[in-house]
């Protein structure tokens, strides 16, 4: 990918409350760096006298101290706005990156739940496809947002949940992304402690060193290395679904197996939540898209990419499941490999292992800018570069320490760790989608996503009441299997519908209070800050003195 360089002194919007339309109060600096997120620093500063910003010179040098200490490749855009001249993704790449995200044995896990609760591989197979279908809508819509606002996609939460009040839901995202990759890190070193008898200590520290880099060199290098991934993985699990359809790959009459409500509706919100749960930073890696790309063509690419290698490898996991009684996904491509040719199945293994750490990488990535965006919520702060690898070590040790507490059977942790992801999400995205798609329908005041206490406010009451009533609504519909069963979901035998519930009763709530905002009120601050924007690749150099106010 090449990048649009755009170098330039930093521009300054100074914008007052007044000017927003509401109680005066302090002055407010945006500051804008249109340098490349390659070469220049993030642009964000507020709450900061203008007589604090850094001056031509200080910018000048901090990018030659990077270029000399080998950074210059490393991204140094996080939780600030993206300008249009710095936008060079393209459509044609979300379909791959996203079909490769679910392209590993993570994945194939989530073809054994229904199959270890008896559940037969039709109806595994019919009820993935289900899940997978419903759980990617909500992302691939999501994935929308980020080509028309520049922004990762917690920072547009500000709009729904506050400056400060969007920490309540980045507590939740901070669970998926940790323990996603705490999962990660158990069942790959668990697997390949169990073929190769390599050291899962040694195994869990290589893999969280290697996603870190990738994370810390950030948006370009992670499509990167997911393409070449994708590239590099197609093959190998196109001919090992060849082999499963000319009975080449080994496996026994398949275990028998039949229908109940409750193992086929677990099986449908396994799947659901597991493309639900990347909703919170799809638009992470949508947000250097060009702004005038069709909103339906984002959607369709990340629709089709994201639930087609899910449903590949759920359905792939369950007859793994069903035929070769497998309870560890790597282990079990492993022997199938092997089964069509000696050698194959460590290649396998060390594909989607491949697939796996370029996938930690993202979580990663994301979950850093749930750290900074939380941070900032409180604490005004520059986004550099050093600001993301710090979190992203102290992160990486997190998530490091915890995997080494996890038990070696991970699938019902792997299970559990998913429903309640899936929980603590669902309310959130309900809120965000209607919110952008039904009330506010994608107009906002980006540069207001800044201020403390603007139009958006700190804590926008709404939309938390909306999320917090969803969330308690799913309390007795919870599945929780060895933890937790709710009386309502007793009464159901087990099947677990709180997922839905959430979503209907969070989405119906904020429909219902957001009746009450004045949308008319925001037009003005709508039309300046697009007018602020249109500015950033036009005055490359504009005097500090020279700074554009609001209003």
């Amino acid at each position: 990918m090449t990048r649009k360089m755009t170098m330039g002194r930093p521009l300054a919007f100074h914008m007052t409350q007044r000017s927003l339309g509401t109680a005066a109060r302090p002055e407010t600096s945006i500051r804008v760096d249109p340098s490349s997120p390659n070469t220049g620093d993030p642009f964000l500063f507020h709450d900061a006298p203008t007589a604090e910003t850094l001056s031509m010179t200080t910018a000048s040098a901090e990018r030659d101290r990077s270029a000399s200490l080998g950074l210059s490749s490393i991204e140094a855009r996080s939780i600030d706005y993206v300008p249009e001249s710095e936008r060079h993704g393209r459509v044609a790449d979300q379909g791959p990156f996203w079909f490769l995200g679910n392209f590993q044995f993570f994945t194939i896990a989530i073809g054994f739940v229904g199959p270890s609760m008896g559940l037969s591989l039709g109806y595994t197979a019919l009820a993935a496809v289900i899940g997978i279908l419903f759980g990617t809508l909500f992302m691939a819509f999501h994935a929308s947002q980020g080509a028309e606002l520049g922004l990762p996609q917690m920072i547009q939460s500000r709009a729904q949940f506050g400056y400060r009040g969007v920490t309540l839901v980045l507590l939740g995202t901070l669970v998926t992304f940790l323990g996603f990759n705490v999962v990660d890190v158990v069942l790959v070193s668990g697997g390949l402690h169990g073929i190769f008898g390599w050291n899962a200590t040694v195994v869990g520290l290589v893999l969280t060193v290697t996603a870190t880099l990738l994370a810390i060199y950030g948006h370009d290098w992670l499509h990167r290395i997911f393409k070449l991934c994708f590239i590099a993985c197609l093959p190998l699990y196109t001919i090992l679904t060849i082999a499963i359809l000319t009975g080449h790959a080994g496996g026994t009459t398949p275990t028998l197996g039949g229908f109940s409500w409750v193992a086929f509706v677990g099986q449908i919100a396994a799947s659901a939540s597991y493309n639900i749960t990347y909703a919170p930073y799809v638009s992470d890696y949508s947000r250097y898209l060009p702004r005038n790309t069709r909103p339906a063509s984002i959607i369709m690419a990340v629709m089709f990419g994201a639930s087609s290698s899910a449903i590949w490898l759920i359905i792939l996991g369950a007859w793994l499941a069903t035929r070769m009684g497998a309870s560890d996904g790597l282990v079990a491509l492993h022997d199938a490999g092997n089964a069509i040719l000696p050698g194959f199945g460590a290649l396998m293994a060390l594909g989607s292992i491949s697939a796996m750490i370029a996938t930690m990488g993202l979580n990663a990535y994301s979950c850093m800018l749930t750290v900074l965006t939380g941070v900032d919520a409180f604490f005004p702060l520059r986004p550099t570069r050093s600001a993301r690898i710090v979190t992203l070590v102290i992160l990486a040790v997190a998530w490091t320490w915890i995997s080494l507490l996890c038990p070696d059977n991970a699938i019902d942790l792997l299970f559990a760790t998913l429903t309640i992801m899936l929980y603590l999400l669902v309310p959130w995205t309900a809120v965000n989608l209607v919110d952008y798609f039904l009330v506010r329908r994608g107009h906002y005041a980006i540069t207001n996503l800044f201020i403390p206490g603007g139009i958006y406010g700190n804590w926008e009451w709404r939309g938390i009441a909306a999320y917090v009533l969803g969330f308690l609504a799913t309390v007795p519909f919870f599945v929780l299997p060895g933890l937790y069963t709710g009386p309502i979901a007793k009464a159901l035998g087990g099947v677990d519908i709180g997922w839905l519930v959430g979503l209907i009763v969070a989405g119906a709530a904020y429909a219902l209070m957001s009746r009450s905002i004045d949308l008319q009120a925001e037009k003005a601050a709508i039309v300046q800050s697009e007018a602020d924007l249109r500015t950033l690749p036009l005055h490359e150099a504009l005097p500090e003195e020279m700074a554009l106010p609001v209003g």
